[in-house]
This record gives C-alpha cells, sequence and structure tokens, in this order.
C-alpha cells in the first residue's frame, strides 16, 4: 500500500473520477495510475455536491490506498470549496489538493496558511490555471507557496475563456505554463485531459506534440487512456542510450564537455538525463 505522501518520483497518468460514484473510484484506485483525482468538481451535478463530498470524506479516513488520492475541489472561494476543505484537508488518506480555476498568488497562499494545523507544509496544493488571468500571472502563482507541488491547465475552460479554434490556439499558453513551473523550480506540468475516451489515435498524437512542448504525463478521464499516456511518455530506447551516454560522460569528464555527436553536457543536461533514467526504470 501507499501512503499518503507517496507518489511516484515522476508521476505519468493522473486519473480523474466522480467523485458522488464510490465504485468508479475503487476502480480507478485499481486501475494502475500513478494518481488518482477524486474529483467535486466539473464532474458532479449541483444537487450530488454533498453526497460526493461525504462519500470522500469516507473514502479518505482510511490512511492508505493502492496510489496517492488528490481531490479537485470546487473553486476556490464558493461556498462547495470551503465544506470541501473543512471535510477534507485533514483527512488521513488525503494525499493532496488539486486547486480549479486559479487566478491568484493570493489564493494559495490564504489556502496554505488557513488549512487544518495537520496539513500545513505535508498536503501538496496543485494549481489549475483556467482562464486568461491565470495564465498571465502563471509564475506568480506557481511561486506563491512552498505547498504549492504543481501547476497545469484545465484546458476547456481556458478554450472558451480565449475563444480559441483548434488545438494550436492554446499552445503559447501551454508553453506559458511549462515554462512558469520550471522557472518557479515546479515539476514539469502534466497536460490536460483528451475529451474523447474513444479517439486513442488522437490521444497518442496529442501526447507526441504535448512532450514537445515540455510536459511531463497527462491527466485522464477512464483507464483505457492510461497505457497510451504512459508509452507517449516513456523514454524511447535511443533516449535512453542517449541518457546512459551523457551520465557516463558526465562521470569520468571534468566539468562541461560535449560528446562526439556534438551535445553539449552540463549540469542540466546531466539532470535531464538522471530524469531519463528514473522514467526508464517505470518498465
Amino acid at each position: 500500500m501507499t501512503s499518503p505522501a507517496t507518489t511516484a518520483p515522476y508521476p505519468l497518468t493522473w486519473l480523474y473520477a466522480p467523485g458522488d460514484r464510490p465504485r468508479v473510484v475503487a476502480k480507478a484506485l485499481a486501475s494502475g495510475a500513478d494518481i488518482v483525482i477524486v474529483d467535486l468538481e466539473d464532474a458532479v451535478v449541483p444537487h450530488r455536491k454533498d453526497y460526493a463530498r461525504a462519500a470522500t470524506a469516507d473514502l479518505l479516513s482510511e490512511p492508505e490506498h493502492p496510489v496517492p488520492v488528490h481531490v479537485r475541489v470546487n473553486a476556490l472561494g464558493s461556498p462547495p470549496a470551503a465544506k470541501d476543505l473543512e471535510a477534507l484537508a485533514a483527512r488521513p488518506g488525503l494525499s493532496g489538493l488539486r486547486l480549479p480555476k486559479v487566478t491568484s498568488a493570493e489564493q494559495i497562499i490564504h489556502l496554505a496558511q488557513t488549512t487544518p494545523p495537520t496539513a500545513p507544509g505535508t498536503l501538496p496544493l496543485h494549481a489549475l490555471l483556467e482562464s486568461a488571468l491565470g495564465i498571465e500571472r502563471a509564475h506568480a502563482i506557481a511561486s506563491a507557496h512552498p505547498s504549492l507541488h504543481g501547476i497545469s491547465l484545465g484546458e476547456a475552460d481556458l478554450r472558451a475563456d480565449l475563444g480559441v479554434r483548434g488545438d494550436a490556439g492554446l499552445d503559447w499558453s501551454r508553453s506559458r505554463v511549462v515554462v512558469a513551473a520550471r522557472a518557479a523550480g515546479l515539476p514539469p506540468p502534466s497536460q490536460s485531459i483528451h475529451p474523447d475516451i474513444r479517439d486513442l489515435e488522437g490521444l497518442v498524437a496529442s501526447c507526441a506534440h504535448g512532450r514537445t512542448l515540455g510536459f511531463l504525463g497527462r491527466a485522464a478521464i477512464h483507464p483505457r487512456q492510461l497505457p497510451v499516456i504512459e508509452r507517449a511518455y516513456l523514454p524511447t530506447q535511443e533516449e535512453l542510450e542517449q541518457a546512459e551516454t551523457i551520465i557516463k560522460a558526465a562521470a569520468t569528464g571534468d566539468g562541461a564537455q560535449a560528446l562526439q555527436d556534438g551535445t553539449f553536457i552540463d549540469a542540466a543536461v546531466v539532470a535531464a538525463a538522471h530524469r531519463t533514467l528514473s522514467l526508464a526504470r517505470r518498465r
């Protein structure tokens, strides 16, 4: 079993499950996802919010689960969000809070400072940026507080807010979030969901594009998407061999140097090579 604070070094798959469907949550926990996100927000209609919250509180009363369990609460500042936080933040089985529609650093700071005494410093927060304002303030949000462990996009709401058409219309925002996360010392963001669970070919192509932009892993809404995402983000044999070559060269050389293929080796390149090897160990 996995303790609440434990996650894979580089989670690749984050599976959403609606909080008002405990059987679906149970299946998600057994799906092989790295992290399960119990959703109290978009996946739950208003008249089911109280039931979803109670069912999730019951789940999180148990301190251990097969994988870490995060909860996406309702939009910060709303009455449902206040109820979510009061009911869930100190539960022993909660591994993290996913915060939708974040638009300011102050929201993160306030939440980090007002959660129950058992949570500050131990309960990871993860901000979802879903509006133009959130994107503009991405770095301020990403660097707001040590309890913030990651940022990512909520692309459906962002697409509506920006009025963009086509997938390429979000690429600037995607790159902005990747840069903001890394500048703040956070892990690379995970991609937003691919909403068509039948379109696995489209998911493959979208994940490949996400890798080129600097994302690492992806949120999913159905277990059938998980192996596609994992395969897309695991290093290829060529990438693995290159990483091994870089690490060996760095171990025997002095300072920055170049390989025969022209690859320049410095601390950042070596760190990326170690990340590649860490990902490869998941195979």
